[in-house]
């Protein structure tokens, strides 16, 4: 492949260990000092982390109906549009996940069960910006998959109540709301405190202290995935417009000063316009300080010779958001396999799925793509198996084949437990039985 880079990143990964380290070791203080004192730990973080130290974290309904009245009606009628594509979306696929059950020969049955998590935890960002969408991503999500129980911790905002967060999570369908943020907020969901329900399962991104407690609690509960700093990848030919391109490399460069944004193209005319529409519009986008900072150290822009060669070197990339801007966009979905989300022709946009598209915001980075998908109802579910073997005849012969492979791996006690079943139901005789039958 002779791909030519008008554009590299300045830092060559989103990685310092130094920081890194940092913050694995704050984490693990504030989770072992959580594991050991609970309720007054965490509101000793929150003083600390957030300036916020209420007489409950937890919202009552007086203070959610509160909240919500100060959410202008416009906002509180998007929300429950977006959410109203999420939850069809959502219910779609709830309805793609069968239980299965067959009869392998006569009298052995398998099968498996799809069954809810029986609590889930929301964490609901709110740092740089009021992540509202991740209410609907992360509580309806599980509400549709069945979770009986789904709590929400999202972090107050200037020493407030963040109401358009609380009216979105409210309207997802959370059981309980609390004002609590940051490393704080994961653990006490984590480990459970006086005041705080422990949660088998918590899903929703944050900056790298969240994510850094949900890697080191992962195992004591199940979480969503690691997510990084947003990224975006554009594949473009020579009929995508430049001034769009442009555009929509911005709109996600903003979530972060790290946010990797990437354009691959076949033209070198569409990337160097890309490039100077991107030039001109920092100079009037409000959030320039993070997206022209994230645009500098990790924007990419490569030329390559031919689409093959683009889908090739995108499916490389691994990229979290793919927008493909070709003459034939959904040619990706056959040629492309490693991405978190595919975004297909100019008309459709990655903020259209990290708002109110429908389809679920929490994606894999940092290359996960290449092994797993986002977040999605089955990810609040587990698929369990039961067997069952009614004919005797069946348990016999199937003792008979336990009781081989057993000794094939020398594990001795699982061949009994074959033998026991071919002696019972096919009147085999063991050495073994009749001495301890004695």
């Amino acid at each position: 492949m002779v791909a030519r880079r008008l554009k590299s990143p300045a830092v060559t990964t989103t990685d310092n260990a130094a920081s890194s380290l940092k913050v694995t070791q704050i984490v693990k203080g504030v989770i072992d000092d959580i594991r050991a004192n609970g309720d007054k730990a965490v509101r000793s973080y929150s003083e600390k982390f957030d300036k916020w130290s209420p007489e409950s974290f937890k919202l009552s309904d007086a203070q959610i109906q509160e909240a919500i009245c100060r959410v202008s009606p416009q906002t509180i009628a998007d929300i429950k549009e977006a959410q109203r594509n999420v939850r069809t979306f959502a219910e779609a696929q709830r309805a793609s996940i069968k239980d299965v059950e067959i009869e392998i020969q006569p009298g052995v049955f398998l099968g498996h069960r799809n069954n809810p998590i029986s609590t889930a935890g929301a964490y609901i960002p709110g740092g740089r910006y009021p992540l509202l969408a991740s209410a609907h991503m992360t509580i309806l999500t599980a509400k549709v998959a069945g979770v009986p129980h789904v709590i929400a911790c999202t972090p107050p905002i200037n020493g407030e109540v963040p109401a358009a967060t609380v009216a979105a999570a409210h309207l997802a369908g959370a059981d309980a709301i609390y004002i609590l943020g940051g490393t704080q907020a994961v653990a006490a969901m984590a480990l459970g405190t006086e005041t705080v329900p422990k949660v088998e399962f918590l899903a929703g991104p944050g900056n790298a202290f969240v994510a850094e407690a949900k890697r080191q609690l992962f195992g004591e509960m199940g979480i969503d995935l690691l997510a990084g700093p947003t990224e975006i990848l554009i594949v473009a030919d020579g009929q995508a417009d430049p001034f769009t391109v442009a555009t929509d490399l911005l709109s996600q460069a903003e979530h972060g000063p790290d946010s990797p944004a990437v354009l691959i193209t076949n033209s070198e005319e569409v990337a160097r316009e890309a490039m100077r529409f991107v030039d001109e519009q920092l100079k009037s986008l409000v959030t320039a300080p993070v997206a022209g900072q994230a645009w500098r150290d990790f924007g990419e822009v490569v030329v390559v010779d031919n689409m093959d060669e683009a889908y090739k070197l995108a499916d490389e990339f691994a990229s979290e958001h793919v927008q493909i801007f070709t003459e034939r966009p959904r040619e990706a979905l056959d040629k492309m396999t490693n991405y978190g989300a595919l975004f297909l022709g100019e008309k459709t946009c990655v903020s259209y799925g990290d708002k109110c598209i429908g389809t679920n915001h929490v994606l894999p980075t940092k290359k996960a793509g290449r092994y797993t998908g986002g977040l999605w109802v089955g990810k609040y579910l587990k698929t369990q198996t039961y067997q069952e073997v009614v004919s005797e005849k069946a348990s016999g012969e199937l003792g008979l084949l336990c009781g081989r492979c057993s000794r094939a791996e020398q594990f001795e006690g699982h061949a009994r437990s074959g033998d026991l079943r071919s002696w019972k139901y096919l009147k085999d005789g063991y050495s073994w039985i009749d001495e301890a039958r004695k």
